[in-house]
């Protein structure tokens, strides 16, 4: 490819941050809201015009379960905090457009037989939750900045000094403590150097609204995958989420096929007007770069704890797996003031889909995991000592049966609408 050289210049320093947090999807809200409520001066940049991103500007409206799937709560915290504040306007289910309260069970006191049935989810309005997560953000104190593309960083030793971004005030520099990578696409974490694994199987899929007769409909389309992400019985074309033309293609492409279903619906009974109504603005992307750190979270692990453990999550798949997720798979070892959250941190396979809250397959219910074990298993201990990391069962909290570090991840329940905790 013929290169240029673009010269030197001065550029000026636009803002100066304890974090700044790159992307505004679920995981990147929850990141800056965590990091302004703990006293940090925070920043929150986003290239697009809304919060939220595949969830809400995608339409993927599921917010995923927050349980094991019998009847244990593994997520708490502004995990759950945003599930309540994403719904907080329902006072119905509306079958139609997927628009579902959390189950009444899940409250304080409620049924544990139901919660063993039903899970932890809910489906909220895309339109509504990005106003509500601008409202929370605004309410910790986090400054955000719309239509702000990271372009690079600078490094100073091990740690990263500035983020380089541009927006309508050009391209600028902004100071740094930390930064946290939160892109759904381990931007940062590339630009810095950081190993990254890049998977090119992404297929078309799309969420979409369409009106129908006069009535308000979602649909969901994905071409076929595995859980893995591997190219086994994967429908093709298979595409890069960060490769220019095959975004452009993603998008392109996924749109022809919203209009060949809606060609033939209308088809089918010309009587009945069918229009588009709000397509996903955002391309459907589903697994593409993430960090590569020296330990990789993945299926395997599935009931192992960790020295080191932030977090658990369950798999909105399959009833029973519960991942306990180490501190390790989120942290840079080059730079050591860099963070990846939601999607771009270290897990592999079904893990990587696992650590996202949002649900990516039409049709798709969460099916029973024949098998899995029931209690928490050790990892296997090799002759001499002690692995690293995963040394014991978790403790129980004594409200849900979870595992949890010292009772400490497991967070009280918040009532539907209660608001900050």
């Amino acid at each position: 490819m013929p290169t240029l050289h673009e010269p030197a210049r001065e550029i000026p320093l636009s803002a100066t941050y304890d974090v700044i947090v790159v992307g505004g999807g679920i995981a990147g809200v929850a990141a800056a809201m965590a990091s302004a409520r703990n006293g940090a001066r925070t920043a929150l940049l986003e290239r697009c015009f809304g919060l939220g991103g595949l969830a809400t500007l995608g339409n993927v409206v599921v917010y995923e379960p927050l349980c094991d799937g019998r009847g244990r709560q593994v997520i708490g915290g502004l995990g759950e905090e945003l599930l309540v504040r994403s719904v907080a306007d329902l006072t119905s289910t509306q079958k139609q457009i997927q628009f579902r309260p959390a189950p009444p069970c899940w409250r304080d006191g409620g049924d544990q037989a139901l919660r063993r049935q039903e899970r932890y989810e809910a489906a909220f309005n895309p339109f509504s939750f990005q106003m509500e997560m601008e409202k929370l953000l605004g309410e910790a104190g986090v400054e955000l900045w719309y239509d702000t593309r990271l372009c690079a960083c600078l490094r100073d030793g091990a740690r990263i000094s500035h983020l380089i971004v541009e927006n309508k005030d050009g391209r600028s520099a902004m100071a740094c403590g930390a930064a946290i990578d939160a892109s759904g696409d381990a931007d940062l974490c590339a630009l810095a150097g950081e190993p990254t694994e890049t998977l090119e199987t992404n297929v078309l899929a799309a969420w979409y609204y369409l009106i129908e007769g006069g009535q308000l409909k979602i649909q969901a389309m994905s071409k076929r995958f595995p859980d893995d992400a591997s190219e086994r019985d994967t429908e093709g074309p298979l595409l890069s989420g960060v490769r220019a033309r095959d975004v452009t293609r993603h998008v392109v492409e996924t749109r022809a096929w919203i209009r060949e279903r809606i060609a033939n619906r209308r088809s089918k009974d010309p009587a009945v007007e069918v229009h588009p109504f709000a397509l996903p603005s955002i391309p459907g992307f589903r697994m593409t770069r993430r960090l590569a750190s020296s330990f990789t979270l993945q299926m395997g692990h599935a009931h192992q704890w960790f020295d080191d453990a932030i977090g658990m999550t369950g798999d909105w798949r399959h009833r029973g797996p519960v991942l306990t997720l180490p501190y390790r798979c989120i942290r840079a070892e080059g730079a050591r003031n860099l963070l990846a959250a939601g999607r771009c941190i270290s897990s592999a396979g079904r893990a990587w889909d696992a650590c996202d809250l949002r649900r990516h397959r039409r049709g798709r219910r969460n099916r029973r995991s024949p098998g899995h074990p029931q209690a928490w298993r050790r990892l296997p201990r090799p002759a001499g000592g002690r692995p690293a990391g995963a040394v014991a069962p978790a403790t129980r909290d004594p409200r849900s049966g979870a595992g949890c570090a010292g009772g400490g991840l497991i967070s009280r329940r918040l009532q539907p609408g209660s608001g900050r905790r």
